[in-house]
């Protein structure tokens, strides 16, 4: 136990010896940690963050996708302090509710596609991808089919941090060896990656391997086993992966063959990242089983997700009248939350901040798109306001450069040196910033990611790694 602090206003320096003393971040990475420790952040509003010691930095990475209409609204502030000091809390266990889940259940029905009618609140997105995973099994039993709980999702996906959803997903850097993973009942297909896929094959001839590669896994495992198809309609942390033309579309197709329930993990590309609340009917062409929803849908002012259900499901699971869904959390549908969500999703649409997304996010994948021309730069991904940025040390063989380069990482404190913040994930600069970005600042996110580029291209270079 160490001694506190006895200052009553910490200095941006006691603020991070606390942070690093005392905090388990998540993702920490040890050793760097307890060298470096964190950035502080004291102040954010609009697309803009502020540090301890005040200096202003551009938040191209929008929290964590999440802080679609902002930092700083008056309005929202004051919407969740009424309704704190209206009713902060209660539960919504079995029969009670509260005015705000109620209204934000039924809009959430409105904006859902198809038959999706039917919302369980969660705390976020991992905890709704673990409730839509659990929820498989719960309605194939109930269908009769006890044996048809096996879930299906592919490799490069995340789906949240809970076990269960993080046992679902598949992201290389996830699966560390001291943590343990569900591993029965479980298939992870390919990446649907058209930058990755083999030499010589097309993207449509990709695709039509990908479909084979799902039918084959039935053909092995059993239709009557396999219960549930999960999927991010763009992989968002697995690297931006926007998949083949048709694929979607293509996999769901099967899934209905199959009676095989469809769950689009929509934490991410819900609530205007890509120009539409939801985007697997509107971007996609798929009518989900279920949708899993989180981030944008408070734009980070309040901790909430959700799982929109079909009608479907829910007079499978209601048949009989007696059975009890046993699925929840304490913070489910609390309050404060869904006022956020209301609050949000109002402004989003009295500002048609859909239609803006889709415009500005048409200007990002331009400018974005001139990097391709770096030396260093492979790929440059993505729909709309979610892109990424890959670094290759070759881009005719598309070779990476070894762990020891560290390119993403040096170029993220570059741009960070020059008042801007990318998300850096391996090889990958990842980006999504709010929707009410302007082109303004998109050219100066596009300026300064190409200056720090450029800076780390010559530190390489002199340090001797080869760049082909």
């Amino acid at each position: 136990m160490t001694a506190p602090l006895a200052l009553a206003r910490p200095t941006p320096h006691d603020l991070w010896e606390m942070d690093r003393s005392h905090v388990l971040h998540p993702w920490t990475n040890f050793g760097p940690f307890e060298r470096e420790g964190s950035l502080v952040i004291t102040r954010g509003e609009g697309c803009y963050l502020w540090d301890a010691d005040g200096r202003r930095y551009l938040d191209a990475v929008g929290g964590l996708w999440c802080t679609n209409i902002g930092l700083g609204r008056r309005e929202m502030t004051q919407a969740i302090a009424e309704q704190a000091e209206r009713l902060a809390f209660t539960n919504t266990f079995v029969d009670v509710t509260n005015d705000p889940s109620a209204r934000l259940a039924a809009k959430l029905a409105e904006l859902a596609p198809g038959d999706l009618n039917r919302v369980m609140f969660t705390t976020g997105g991992s905890t709704a991808v673990d409730t839509a995973v659990r929820a498989v099994a719960y309605y194939q039993t109930c269908m009769g089919r006890p044996g048809k709980t096996d879930i299906v999702a592919r490799d490069y996906s995340y789906h949240g941090s809970t076990y269960l959803a993080q046992s679902v997903g598949k992201r290389p850097g996830d699966r560390v060896p001291e943590f343990r993973y569900k591993e029965d009942g479980i298939h992870h297909l390919s990446v649907p990656n058209p930058y990755r896929r083999p030499e010589g094959m097309s993207e449509a001839e990709f695709c039509d391997w990908l479909v084979a590669e799902f039918e084959a896994l039935i053909d092995r495992v059993g239709a009557d086993r396999i219960g549930g198809f999960i999927a991010e309609p763009i992989q968002a942390s697995g690297g931006v992966i926007v998949p083949p033309e048709g694929y979607l579309k293509r996999m769901w197709d099967i899934c209905r063959r199959h009676d095989i329930l469809f769950i689009a993990d929509e934490v991410v590309t819900s609530f205007g990242r890509l120009g539409h609340w939801f985007a697997s009917w509107e971007v996609f062409g798929v009518q989900p089983d279920m949708i899993c929803t989180a981030k944008g849908l408070t734009s980070g002012y309040g901790p909430l997700g959700a799982l929109i259900v079909s009608d479907r499901m829910w007079d499978a699971m209601a048949a009989d009248g007696s059975r009890w869904f046993t699925a929840g959390f304490t913070y489910s549908g609390h309050p404060v939350s869904c006022a956020a969500g209301l609050k949000n999703i109002e402004i989003m649409e009295r500002e048609g901040l859909m239609a803006e997304a889709d415009r500005v996010g048409r200007y990002f994948e331009d400018r974005m798109a001139q990097l391709k021309d770096l030396p260093l730069i492979g790929d440059v991904r993505g729909r709309r306001l979610m892109l990424c940025v890959e670094s290759v040390a070759d881009k005719a063989t598309k070779a990476v450069l070894p762990e020891a380069a560290n390119e993403s990482k040096r170029i993220s404190n570059a741009a960070e040196g020059m008042g801007l913040l990318v998300r850096p994930m391996g090889h990958l600069k990842v980006m999504s910033p709010p929707l009410v970005v302007s082109e303004a600042q998109i050219d100066f996110v596009a300026e300064t990611l190409e200056r720090a580029i450029r800076q780390v291209t010559d530190e390489l270079v002199r340090e001797g790694f080869r760049l082909g």
